[in-house]
């Protein structure tokens, strides 16, 4: 479906000097007319091996952070209308599990990076799941008060038997680390199973006192079983209690919120836990000596954290960090400082909100932006001006933005993957099950638009998209490690040779970049490893072009290492380009920062100034160089979402307020402060 959308739409020129003579001015479009909003978190599960952390959202998105790699998102599933998760969790090493409100278990392809299967579990919505502690076996709780055993074999999942049903839906599961029992939340009590026969040994009511008041219903969000037979509720009346498996009986209670306590997570060693609420608080629990000379422990609430403006719907527990997530879409990894050993990546307080992945693609040719949404795609054409400045000013549009097209897909499945050719006459998409290529005209100030028919079947689920700087072919990443050429004739495409994976792997290659010759294209998966393919000769490389070695100024960067400020930054890079006329200079930014790295420069060391201001104009060339660094480093832009050159003196920059996403949330709880 295509709509046309009439109207303007403001943005902004910026004269921004980037960094010093020889550098030059850039005029810089600072564009926040982009309405992304994320999808809230629901569920996070940490895999202790991989050192690797899944999230899902609300709109059935799977993301993989690698927290070895400064929690970049290297991997990520598309979501789709009928997939509500509402339980995830790692099994069996590094194979991963989802299920959700349609009643299917789901095991993702960590390597295709799409679905593998999906089973029914035939009772009704899933509301909760784990994995036991061998990773052997998963456990599901449903909306029909089942609990249901499945046998983990190494292709799929067998059903293997029912435990004894319950009068209320099972919202919450923990296995005992021994296996031998397991501990089920449901609305007003809690049962704990005895895993052999399948029978409830234990019915454990739950008080339904809210600050004084019997509550109709008291939901129990989560359990926590310890190996010392103690079972950890977190239930809607606000309350953290401690339970004794072996009696049924409760231990003690903490009465911590006004509103539900929402999620658990136990560090594997188990001397802390932490809980996330509907008030957006995060609370660290510890056990701790009851006296300093004590071997007895006791539990004890050390930390709140207040890191959410919404409910915290789920938390986890690495070594070293607190890691929450909720409605406000923000992933938040709070560091446990006691547990990290040297401060870099992992002494950083993160507050993920965007994904690492590309959203925005750019025609330099005719000043386009492409948006992508998860079911439609935006084409805007950028402002311009005939005004001059001086450093910093804010430059009068002489001709607004304009919205010029509003492209919907059909069906159920999110976009994956979107790009807008450097002429800005070519769009392609691709979701899960279909691939998506269409031919632009511009006549004047009028545009038409045409799908090109009968595009190859083996194009679709397409992970990665990239048009040729002269726009002539098209290069199409295949989930099952494939790389497609295509070239791009007038209204049509004919596919020109298909590179196959490498020593038989089916990884997906979620990177690409040409070179402007168009002759060469790298493409990288998640396995870190980079090939370099000749477009041109139909043929293969490793690394680097021609002489298959590194640079002397990347070895230079080896062999001297980076600003520990630079180590210290709490997010990733998102994109790196070159710049057409300097070949010296890289240019880069993460959501925060912008920067350009000069390579005539040397590198700074850590007695210097990484994030330096400019030298006073009144100094000298010859000063001034002295005085440089490689580095030049803006923060004048953030969320930065997107950066590239538009041209040699032109920049493009794409903003995200954090404070836009919020005011379009649904109203938080109101929470009454002292005095009020």
């Amino acid at each position: 479906m295509i709509n046309w959308i009439p109207g303007t739409y403001c943005s902004e020129l910026l004269t921004v000097s980037l960094f010093r003579p020889g550098m030059g001015e850039f005029k810089v479009h600072r564009v926040r007319f982009f309405n992304y909003i994320p999808s809230g978190i629901r569920c996070v599960a940490y895999n202790n091996q991989s050192n690797r952390l899944a999230v899902s959202r609300t709109d059935g998105t799977v993301e993989i952070y690698n927290l070895s790699a400064n929690y970049f998102q290297e991997k990520f599933f598309p979501g789709h209308e009928s997939r509500s998760t509402e339980a995830l969790c790692w099994a069996e090493g590094q194979r991963l599990f989802s299920a959700g409100l349609n009643g299917e278990i789901i095991e993702y392809d960590l390597q295709a990076l799409n679905i593998k299967y999906a089973v029914d579990a035939f009772g009704g919505p899933i509301w909760s799941m784990t994995a036991s502690p061998s990773g052997s076996q998963l456990l599901v709780g449903c909306e029909d008060g089942s609990v249901k055993l499945f046998q983990i074999t190494p292709e799929k999942i067998e059903f293997e038997r029912n435990f004894d049903r319950q009068k209320s839906r099972i919202l919450s599961l923990s296995w005992h680390p021994s296996g031998t029992h397991i501990a089920a939340g449901s609305i007003d009590y809690i049962s704990v199973f005895d895993v052999k026969s399948g029978s409830a040994i234990h019915k454990m009511m739950v008080d339904r006192q809210y600050m004084g008041v019997s509550k109709r219903k008291c939901i129990v969000w989560g359990v926590a079983f310890l190996s010392d037979g103690t079972v950890i509720s977190v239930d809607s009346a606000g309350k953290v209690q401690f339970w004794d498996s072996a009696t049924g009986t409760l231990a003690k209670s903490h009465l911590i919120a006004n509103a539900d306590v929402q999620s658990i997570a136990v560090a594997e060693q188990e001397d802390s836990f932490v809980v996330g609420t509907a008030e957006g608080t995060v609370f660290h629990f510890q056990l701790v000596p009851v006296a300093s000379s004590s071997t007895e422990k006791q539990w004890v609430r050390t930390k709140p954290f207040q890191h959410h403006t919404h409910d915290v719907r789920t938390v986890a527990h690495s070594p070293t960090a607190l890691i929450s997530g909720g409605t406000d879409t923000h992933l938040v990894i709070r560091p446990l400082m006691e547990k990290v050993e040297v401060k870099n990546y992992d002494a950083a307080l993160r507050k993920i909100t965007f994904p690492h992945r590309r959203l925005i693609s750019c025609s330099k040719k005719r000043q386009l932006l492409l948006f992508q949404f998860a079911h439609h795609l935006e084409l805007w054409r950028l402002g311009s001006t005939v005004a001059t400045g001086k450093n910093g000013d804010t430059l009068p549009l002489s001709k607004n933005a304009e919205h010029l097209l509003h492209l919907k897909t059909k069906g159920p499945e999110n976009i994956i993957c979107s790009c807008i050719s450097p002429c800005g006459s070519w769009i392609a998409c691709s979701t899960a099950s279909r691939f998506f290529l269409y031919r632009l005209t511009y006549q004047h100030d009028n545009l038409s638009l045409k799908r090109v028919s009968k595009m190859p079947a083996f194009l679709r689920s397409a992970v990665q998209i990239l048009f040729s700087e002269d726009s002539a072919k098209l290069f199409v990443a295949s989930n099952q490690g494939s790389l497609h050429v295509g070239q791009l004739l007038e209204g049509r495409f004919r596919h020109l040779h298909t590179f196959q994976p490498q020593s038989g792997t089916v990884e997906a290659m979620c990177l690409l970049a040409v070179s402007p010759d168009g002759d060469w294209l790298a493409a990288s998966g998640t396995s870190a490893g980079v090939h370099v393919y000749s477009v041109k000769h139909l043929k293969v490389f490793e690394y680097s072009i021609p002489g298959k070695q590194y640079t002397e100024w990347s070895r230079t960067v080896q062999k001297q290492g980076f600003h520990h400020l630079w180590l210290q930054r709490d997010t990733p890079i998102t994109h790196i380009s070159f710049h057409p006329k300097r070949p010296m200079h890289i240019l880069l930014h993460d959501a925060y920062m912008f920067c350009i790295i000069d390579k005539s420069l040397p590198l700074p060391n850590d007695k210097t100034l990484l994030y330096n201001p400019l030298p006073p104009k009144s100094e000298s060339d010859v000063v001034r160089r002295r005085t440089a660094h490689a580095f030049k480093i803006s923060k004048i832009y953030k969320p930065l979402l997107f950066m590239d050159l538009l041209d040699e003196g032109t920049l493009v920059a794409v903003e995200r307020p954090l404070d836009d996403i919020i005011a379009q949330l649904p109203p938080p709880i109101k929470k009454k402060k002292f005095g009020t």
